[in-house]
């Protein structure tokens, strides 16, 4: 039977993947390279945008446990993601180039799957169908999605951080450390500042100047991903409670006032990515900015910061918890256009999604994930209707749902053990 997965980004690649090992003849439209959105660099499937971090791989922390739930249910992405993975602490970091060629290799050679490299425009209903856009969906074919989520829309503004050579940093004045891990060498490198120095810096923020973003009355961050220079006008202090926070990253014994974190983006080690100081400063005023942290004076920005806005659906009112639409029971959705937020969290909903497509599409759709896995919790969250405009958050805790009567300590601890029992009762059902 054929199938159409529109978009090859995270969570395209991941449901075009999923389907093809279930059987299906997939057509896979990309739109690169006839036409690509100027924030994309490469011509490559799962291009990673902004950090190259997939954030923390703590099986207690809710995204970890996602990409543990993602693994048992043999996730291309998080295949590609643990052999490119390049040190970062407790997170998951991967060198972005060899991750992305991965991912387009093996779909490029897997014979059930047929890349189709042209802009993708009208919603076809007669062929079952995922649509994984991605974020930046816009043209017909955006217009096509509005008209049948019945114009309702929403989106948000979204940035990303700069990229330093590694080369250019006086290591005279910066030292690498994790956080926590005492005077042990760590994976990021740290830049202190003074409390003068960082008056400094603070006011350059202050006076910088942003390049001006189109439909400004409607201007809006998702928190997750909030420009620095935005955090900075909140407060004196939000950026020392921020992405500056110096606690747990004393050296020689003693807490610089502030620091700036740059984390490794390659793995040849010659590329840094500045942790947290997503922006949308002009280029000139970027440089400005960076060059007041002492150990960055002499800084080479190889990739500026840049701000794009993000769209996505009000998905309470529009589909189930399977990410299909409630009105066209063929179609189904999937990425951040979705309403979820995250790179993981996108190419879970692929996942998820392209299994549900094949058991739609197979009549058999008694077996689902239900709120008390993190991938569940995901799908749930988006689709409740008591939800009247949604807010895309990353994967948590919080709309986790699972009954836990012991003491407080031990609930991540039951909450993981549980989920993760349930998925792999899941995979073997499936």
């Amino acid at each position: 039977m054929k199938v159409r997965v529109i978009g090859a980004g995270l969570a395209g690649s991941e449901a075009a993947y999923q389907l093809a090992k279930r059987g299906f003849e997939v057509e896979l439209y990309e739109q690169k390279p006839v036409k690509k959105h100027a924030a994309f660099k490469t011509d490559n499937f799962a291009e990673l945008i902004c950090s190259n971090s997939l954030r923390s791989d703590d099986l207690y922390n809710a995204v970890g446990l996602l990409k543990e739930e993602m693994r048992i249910l043999d996730s291309l992405i998080m295949k590609a993601a643990d052999q490119y993975r390049i040190p970062a602490g407790k997170s998951l970091a991967v060198d972005r180039n060899g991750f992305s060629e991965y991912i387009t290799s093996e779909i490029k050679n897997n014979p059930k799957i047929t890349v189709i490299n042209e802009e993708y425009t009208d919603i076809d209903e007669d062929i079952p169908t995922i649509i994984a856009a991605g974020p930046l969906c816009e043209g017909k074919l955006a217009d096509s999605l509005s008209e049948l989520c019945g114009n309702d829309f929403l989106h948000f503004y979204d940035a990303v951080s700069p990229i330093v050579e590694k080369d250019s940093i006086d290591f005279n004045m910066a030292y690498y450390k994790s956080r926590y891990d005492d005077d042990n060498p760590g994976d990021y490198i740290n830049c202190p500042l003074t409390k003068e120095e960082f008056e400094e810096f603070y006011n350059a923020i202050i006076n910088a100047q942003k390049i001006a973003v189109h439909d400004i009355d409607d201007e809006k961050y998702f928190e997750g991903c909030m420009p620095f220079e935005e955090m900075a006008r909140r407060g004196y202090k939000t950026l020392l409670f921020g992405p500056m926070k110096p606690v747990g990253l004393e050296y020689n014994g003693k807490r610089p006032y502030a620091v700036v974190q740059l984390r490794k983006d390659n793995a040849i080690d010659t590329l840094y990515n500045v942790v947290g100081f997503q922006t949308h400063l002009t280029f000139g005023s970027q440089e400005e900015v960076l060059k007041k942290v002492p150990a960055l004076r002499n800084v080479h920005i190889v990739r500026y910061g840049v701000m794009h806005r993000n769209t996505y659906i009000n998905s309470p009112n529009i589909i189930n918890n399977r990410y299909q639409f409630i009105d066209h029971p063929d179609l189904f959705i999937a990425g951040q256009i979705s309403g979820v937020e995250g790179y993981v969290e996108s190419a879970a909903s692929g996942l998820y999604a392209a299994i549900n497509l094949a058991q739609y599409l197979n009549g058999e759709i008694e077996y689902e994930l239900g709120p008390d896995t993190m991938m569940g919790a995901m799908a749930n969250y988006i689709s409740d209707r008591n939800i009247k405009k949604l807010e895309p958050m990353n994967a948590n805790f919080g709309i986790f749902r699972c009954e836990y009567s012991g003491k407080k300590n031990d609930k991540k601890k039951f909450y993981v053990e549980h989920a993760l029992k349930k998925v792999k009762e899941y995979a073997e059902h499936i």
